[in-house]
């Protein structure tokens, strides 16, 4: 789509900020007013809209399609998300190790064992944790536990979830994010424990490289729409 728009700006009123395209509301998708909670959050928007060029990049504008989707799909009711987030709990990274190279299995337990414990401490869920690729069953009580904690987010923390938890591959990382436990430099280093590993003994492949660019690059998102719905 071409720039239909010669500038963007930020309104606010008490209730809300607002991104403004020419003195329009940019809207949602689904036809609805962008809202949003923060001036913070109003602001960095609008750079992403002033930032465009000829033709409009939607992946370039991550923060947009973020709080669209808080708007559109998650605040009317967030528990479905909450349901469906939950279950990155029933096969957590963090709970399958390696067994061998034991270096390998070491920065994995020095990494991710102090999460599970300060997971299992903050939220009373505790996860079973094994060796090598095979499915273990996680504690019924302990993936309720992650669902009850998840629906005590709101819709826009919950939107950041929607694309932090599945990028790390873990509820425990994305939760250790919402809860300002980790960075999001810190939850991407974590979650590619082995692909990092991999890396320094092969190289990288283009495919591999662009697959952990994009994981990155949500994390990154993620984190900083969590930062900016905070400000």
């Amino acid at each position: 789509m071409r720039r239909f728009y010669k500038q963007a700006s930020v309104a606010e009123d008490e209730r809300r900020s607002a991104v403004l395209l020419d003195g329009r509301q940019v809207r949602t998708p689904g036809g609805g007013a962008l809202a949003l909670p923060t001036p913070a959050l109003a602001a960095a928007i609008a750079e992403e809209w002033e930032a465009q060029g000829e033709n409009l990049d939607p992946r370039s504008m991550l923060l947009t399609q973020l709080a669209s989707t808080a708007l559109d799909r998650i605040l009317p009711d967030p528990s479905p998300v909450a349901v469906e987030l939950s279950r990155f709990a029933e096969t957590d990274l963090l709970c399958y190790r390696a067994e061998l190279p034991v270096e390998l299995a070491t920065r994995q337990a020095e990494g991710w064992q102090p999460l599970l414990e300060w997971f299992e401490t903050r939220y009373d869920a505790r996860f079973v944790v094994t060796r090598g690729v095979m499915p273990v069953a996680q504690p019924r009580e302990s993936v309720e536990r992650v669902a009850a904690a998840l629906r005590a987010f709101d819709g826009w923390s919950l939107a950041a979830l929607g694309i932090a938890i599945p990028a790390a591959g873990s509820a425990v990382l994305g939760l250790a994010m919402a809860e300002s436990r980790i960075d999001a430099a810190s939850a991407f280093e974590l979650s590619q424990q082995d692909e990092s590993y991999q890396l320094a003994l092969w190289g990288e492949d283009p495919d591999a490289a662009r697959r952990r660019t994009a994981l990155r690059r949500d994390l990154d998102a993620a984190g900083r729409f969590l930062e900016l719905c905070r400000a």
